[in-house]
């Protein structure tokens, strides 16, 4: 390790411990971190340094583990500006916001002993990041990179072209054109789908991003306990729209993004005569929906910090008067979802297929009688990000990707968004049906998955 190297680690490690140093406490009334995490949230520079700390541990531990597991020792990733590659900008450091005209990345595995050669036959460098290696302009961008390909004769080149899984099919098909053209039959038969390398580098996590996940986490956390409270929401008053307006403003007010619209939905007793159609008010009737005593609401946001996405639905409960909690039946059906979580997670096997965890959890959660639906998504660097897809939905009702993608094994150090709903009869609506819908993010360890900053464990209460 160079001096550059440990300075950096230095300062990945202090930025770690100041966030476990306000993080070790646990709120018992909801499970998760006791901190206001949204009191640390970085400078944009800090931010930067830390996120490129992060690739420089990545690009030199993950790609050559990656490269060999897949069994590819050349690695293109061919895009131009303004049409980037999935897995692009998560190759080169902050604050790069796109291509320069068409960029050229090279990884070439030389062996144990060599390691692997990080290259640029692009325009423009990357400073120390990837080796210039067009540096005669008097052959054409893709002459120079068939010079290089017969220079270093690789067995298998792996380009991003896949035929379901967007993460590996970055390289569109005029540049591919350019590339067969330029690299003859010789070498062109030598190209293959480098989709699962695009998977394993966008799902793995680093030590150190596994560790920070938890102050990201605690970030959305703090921001649902203020959203779910009497500091935003007055019953008769407020309505789901006014409260999906104060969290994108807060996101932006936190100088973080949102990479979905949040959503707020009331569920209520049927009785009520505007309540007759579906599970949710808002799933059919026309706004404004005002939020009123004895409803159940449910959320379903998320925001992106230090290039890392969280994805959460939790429930509250609009306390009626002289109301200290929610009813009984809510607090069953909590019960149940969790006891949903705690068997699917249970069945997290490295090697197992995203498809195998979701159908035999699914089996035994509803075997319990729990009428659970499981659709668990990976996330990290995207939100529906890389990675197996655990649906276990009939394949009838599902696109022909989640079918491809529920095909991919599971791997250690990689971040899931525990999503599913179980149905309950609630007795004090008349046995009416609720869904209670679950999201949360959990890791994968060698040991097991668990969740990153605890999970919803009581309901939120607005009085």
């Amino acid at each position: 390790m160079n001096n550059k190297q440990r300075n950096g680690t230095a300062m990945v490690l202090s930025v770690i411990m100041l966030l476990l140093a306000v993080g070790g406490l646990s709120a018992q009334d909801l499970g998760v971190a006791a901190v206001d995490d949204t009191a640390n949230i970085l400078p944009v520079m800090k931010r930067e340094q830390l996120q490129n700390e992060w690739l420089r541990w990545r690009l030199d531990n993950l790609i050559p583990q990656l490269m060999r597991r897949e069994g590819i020792d050349m690695w293109l990733v061919i895009n131009r500006e303004c049409n980037e590659d999935p897995v692009y900008l998560k190759l080169v450091p902050q604050a790069t916001f796109n291509a320069r005209r068409t960029t050229i990345l090279i990884f070439h595995d030389r062996g144990e002993k060599l390691g692997v050669d990080r290259l640029s036959a692009s325009h423009f460098s990357f400073r120390g990041w990837y080796e210039r290696a067009w540096t005669d302009k008097s052959k054409t961008q893709f002459e120079n990179l068939a010079d290089i390909i017969r220079e270093r004769d690789p067995k298998k080149i792996g380009i991003n072209v896949s035929e379901h899984i967007a993460f590996g099919d970055g390289l569109t098909a005029a540049l591919k054109d350019k590339l067969v053209n330029a690299i003859g039959p010789k070498y062109a038969s030598r190209l293959v789908s480098a989709e699962r390398l695009c998977v394993g580098w966008l799902e793995t996590r680093s030590p150190q991003e596994m560790v920070v996940y938890r102050h990201i986490c605690g970030v959305a956390h703090d921001m649902i306990r203020d959203f779910y409270s009497n500091k935003v929401i007055t019953p008769g008053i407020t309505s789901t729209e006014d409260v999906e307006a104060w969290i994108r403003q807060r996101i932006v007010d936190l100088g973080l993004e949102c990479w979905f619209s949040p959503e707020i939905f009331i569920a209520r007793k049927k009785d009520d005569p505007e309540h007759q159609k579906g599970w949710y008010l808002n799933d059919y009737a026309e706004g404004p929906h005002i939020i009123q005593r004895g409803d159940l609401l449910h959320c379903d946001y998320g925001l992106k910090y230090l290039g890392l996405n969280t994805d959460m639905q939790w429930e509250a409960y609009v306390c009626r008067e002289g109301e200290e909690d929610a009813p009984a039946g809510f607090q069953k059906a909590m019960h149940r979802a969790q006891r949903v979580a705690e068997i699917f997670m249970g069945e997290f096997k490295t090697g197992r297929t995203g498809s195998e965890i979701a159908q035999a959890a699914t089996a035994k959660a509803n075997a319990e009688g729990l009428r659970a639906t499981i659709y668990t998504h990976p996330i990290g660097v995207d939100v529906h990000a890389a990675g197996p897809s655990m649906d276990g939905r009939p394949h009838g009702e599902l696109p022909e990707s989640n079918a491809a993608r529920g095909a991919l094994p599971l791997y250690p150090n990689t971040a899931y968004a525990i999503e599913f709903m179980s149905v309950t009869s609630i007795p004090e609506w008349g046995g009416q049906d609720i869904r209670f819908g679950f999201e949360e993010q959990a890791i994968h360890w060698e040991d097991g998955c668990r969740f990153i900053d605890g999970y919803q464990k009581k309901f939120l209460l607005i009085k």
